[in-house]
């Protein structure tokens, strides 16, 4: 859905952060969701909402990020398997 600003710059950027506790922010690193407001050159509107939450895996032992980091390292040890097998490396 768009809108028309008559009154003000099309080019101008609204932009509402909330933290964790519902408060405003001027951090978008602490923002856990909001809005933003941007205009287009033809003087249309665009609204965009956002929410970030983290989630918990709990059949995950280890974090996620650590997870992925192996998934990663199983991955290029596969690349490197089929490289070597094939004769490619």
């Amino acid at each position: 859905m768009t809108e028309r600003d008559p009154h003000g710059d099309p080019h101008r950027r609204e932009t509402v952060l909330l933290d964790e506790q519902g408060r405003r922010t001027d951090d978008p690193a602490r923002a856990v969701r909001g809005e933003i407001v941007d205009g287009d050159s033809t003087g249309s509107r665009r609204r965009s909402w956002f929410v970030a939450g983290q989630a918990k895996l709990d059949w995950l032992p280890v974090s996620e990020s650590a997870f992925l980091l192996w998934v990663l390292v199983g991955l290029l040890g596969l690349w490197l398997l089929l490289g070597f097998a094939f004769g490619l490396i």
